[in-house]
């Protein structure tokens, strides 16, 4: 793809203006205290499984509404007697269309050491990948197919505010976990997965890291008059139908954008970008990285589109968040 975005020094100083919500606080932490009526109680079942070094739980926990998600947790085996009671932990959110599969698929956080939790996404899993488990019981009004206009009539139906209340939710109850330290538990996730981590970044108190890559649902009103794909074009060809809802439209999705999330989040962050980006256009990603409240990194791919930096890019992620945990010098 021809890179049809700002040029790199542009993109390192763009901060715009994006739409919020007067009532966006209140919106979401009435969302949450809703949502927290129902202790999150995951429910854990050891798994058999042919991964000799890795204990595999099935999990199910409350989300949104009271909600069953389902999630894959896996901790390391301990044959050495030298890992802590405690570990740290990575929440992991998964990517557009995709299913929390199988546990053999989701290796790297846990092989290298720490508790990990991936998170099914309710009502996705069967785009790509190996399935997903969570269905999505609330019904919504008219949309164009796929996930971005459900419930766009108004942000109290809206698909990914059920969403992002099990992202939190996921958050809540593995801290509760035993083998887990409750302070040091990490957010990441690719794409749709890294908006939905910026999200609860936003949400959430006490992380110690935030790890977005190539984050979409940011700068909505830019990307999608910027990319013809999807998902932003889902949007696109639903207001190409209902003419009239432009303005509404965008004024549930502020509610969303990743951009408001970002001003909010406070953990140390490390996002990815890829400068050929046809999906979630650069400015977009900057757009969120510029506005984020805490220190944010961000390791730029100049010749990459959405697959980012992919194995490198775990490489440096993991680096980075070892240097979060580790003990600061004193003074």
């Amino acid at each position: 793809m021809p890179r049809l975005d700002m040029s790199l020094p542009e993109l390192t100083k763009y901060r715009p203006e994006v739409a919020e919500p007067a009532d966006f606080d209140a919106f979401w932490q009435r969302t949450l205290a809703e949502a927290r009526l129902h202790p999150a109680e995951p429910r854990l079942t050891r798994v058999d499984s042919p991964l000799s070094e890795v204990e595999v739980y099935d999990v199910t926990f409350n989300g949104f509404a009271g909600d069953p998600v389902k999630a894959w947790f896996l901790l390391p085996v301990d044959r050495s007697g030298v890992l802590p009671d405690r570990l740290p932990t990575v929440v992991e959110y998964n990517g557009y269309g995709g299913g929390r599969g199988f546990p053999h698929e989701r290796l790297a956080w846990v092989t290298s050491g720490y508790a990990y939790l991936f998170m099914d996404t309710r009502g996705q899993g069967s785009v790509w990948g190996s399935g997903g488990d969570t269905p999505d019981p609330h019904g919504t009004g008219p949309s164009a197919p796929g996930f971005m206009t459900r419930g766009i009539h108004s942000p109290d139906d809206y698909y990914y505010r059920r969403v992002f209340t099990d992202a939190v939710r996921a958050i809540d109850a593995v801290r509760t976990l035993d083998r887990v330290d409750p302070e040091r538990v990490a957010v990441c996730g690719g794409s749709q997965g890294g908006g939905i981590a910026l999200a609860a970044a936003g949400l959430t108190d006490g992380l110690v890291g935030v790890m977005p890559e190539v984050p979409f649902m940011c700068h909505f009103e830019r990307a999608v008059g910027m990319t013809d794909n999807d998902p932003y074009q889902e949007i696109v060809r639903y207001l190409s139908v209902h003419r009239d809802d432009v303005e509404a439209t965008f004024a549930t999705l502020a509610y969303f954008d990743g951009v408001n999330f970002a001003k909010r989040a406070t953990a140390p962050a490390i996002f990815s970008v890829g400068l050929l980006d046809p999906i979630c256009p650069p400015s977009t990603v900057f757009a969120a990285r510029n506005h984020y409240a805490g220190n944010a990194e961000i390791e730029v791919y100049p010749f990459n589109e959405h697959e980012g930096g992919q194995g490198y890019h775990f490489v440096r992620q993991a680096a980075w968040l070892a240097r979060q945990l580790a003990p600061q010098p004193a003074g």
